[in-house]
């Protein structure tokens, strides 16, 4: 369960991040600039915590299909970008695509990440 507080953490920081990006206008405005930076390291410190118990399969497409999403959604509310009809379709895939993921790591058999690495280094 922690594993996907840290997921959540890992996508909201990115979005902020990215957002950042955006209002920075090219490395003009200094505060947006300047906040990028920790957005984005607490980002990949949580994306780090949280492929301890998450498949990094799965992280990685949660992670890449829910802040794509976010995003999108951010730039159609807030900076006016065109919310066109294959914009929304293609999100609808992505969302499809991470449920998907999802459904099938809960019917797979889990063994902790870390323990299975070092198992087969030992042998």
């Amino acid at each position: 369960m922690l594993a996907w507080v840290f997921m959540t953490g890992a996508i909201v920081f990115e979005v902020a991040g990215t957002t950042c990006m955006k209002l920075s206008d090219g490395f003009h405005n200094i505060v947006p600039t300047i906040l990028m930076v920790p957005f984005y390291i607490v980002c990949f410190v949580c994306l780090t915590f949280a492929i301890r118990k998450i498949d990094i399969s799965v992280a990685y497409a949660v992670w890449a299909g829910v802040g794509t999403t976010l995003i999108t959604m951010v730039g159609i509310i807030w900076f006016d970008d065109p919310a066109t009809v294959m914009k929304i379709i293609a999100i609808g895939l992505i969302v499809a695509g991470v449920v998907g993921l999802n459904l099938q790591m809960e019917h797979e058999p889990q063994k902790p990440a870390i323990e299975s690495a070092e198992t087969e280094n030992a042998v």
